[in-house]
């Protein structure tokens, strides 16, 4: 009995206690939505990419597995294969990153609350649906408890409240995705205020950190 025990046991210490988490950044644009929103001076490719890349440092630092959508910055790549990636590396989160134009200022946390169709595909599921949902509103108070005083809190929103959501019922890259998903607006590139933070190194490194706590904090939510 004890020889057959023995290899057991060592078998069960050779296994790491704790999986690796996986999360997938996904800097927006360019994509078959086009380039994306241009401020005065930088524009929401350049400072998406910036963003993505400085988060991903705070991440890989804190023992989280990263994997990006692009590699470089004006990389075309269409939003399923975008949501094809996520899935393929079993994210435990998908981030994707954008700045929008509009007549508000401030940040803003987007989540799928239904299905939607694309190229043929209805997704993303309910169990996609009912855990983005769970990680989205812890996601938002990490982030803005960083951003508070740098930009106005747009607050959560769902994607029927974006232009693509409503037309499609859901976001093109949520309804490919087979993993928990978060956009997020980091600040209205068309208004002064909101680009002068984002645009400088300044304002970016502030934005990463905030967006590493949030990111921690969704993490949190889905393992409960």
């Amino acid at each position: 009995m004890q020889r057959l025990l023995l290899p057991m046991i060592l078998a069960m210490l050779s296994l790491p206690i704790f999986a690796t988490e996986v999360v997938c950044i996904d800097p927006g644009h360019p994509s078959e939505i086009g380039d994306g929103t241009r401020g005065k001076k930088v524009t929401e490719m350049h400072v998406a990419w910036v963003v993505g890349l400085e988060l991903k440092k705070l991440l890989v630092a804190d023992g989280i597995k990263v994997v990006m959508t692009k590699t470089k910055e004006k990389e075309f790549v269409a939003n399923k294969k975008r949501a094809e990636i996520a899935n393929k590396a079993k994210a435990d989160l998908m981030l994707r990153l954008h700045l929008d134009a509009a007549t508000e200022t401030g940040f803003s946390s987007y989540y799928p609350d239904r299905q939607g169709t694309n190229q043929g595909k209805k997704g993303p599921s309910k169990d996609i649906i009912a855990k983005s949902k769970k990680a989205v509103n812890p996601f938002h108070e990490a982030v803005m408890e960083i951003l508070k005083g740098h930009l106005n809190d747009r607050g959560v929103r769902t994607e029927q409240q974006t232009a693509v959501g409503k037309k499609n019922g859901a976001l093109i890259g949520s309804i490919f995705s087979e993993v928990p998903v978060i956009l997020v607006e980091m600040a209205v590139l068309t208004q002064p205020k909101d680009e002068a933070f984002i645009g400088n190194k300044k304002g970016q490194l502030i934005m990463a950190k905030a967006l590493f706590a949030g990111t921690k904090a969704a993490l949190l939510a889905l393992q409960k």
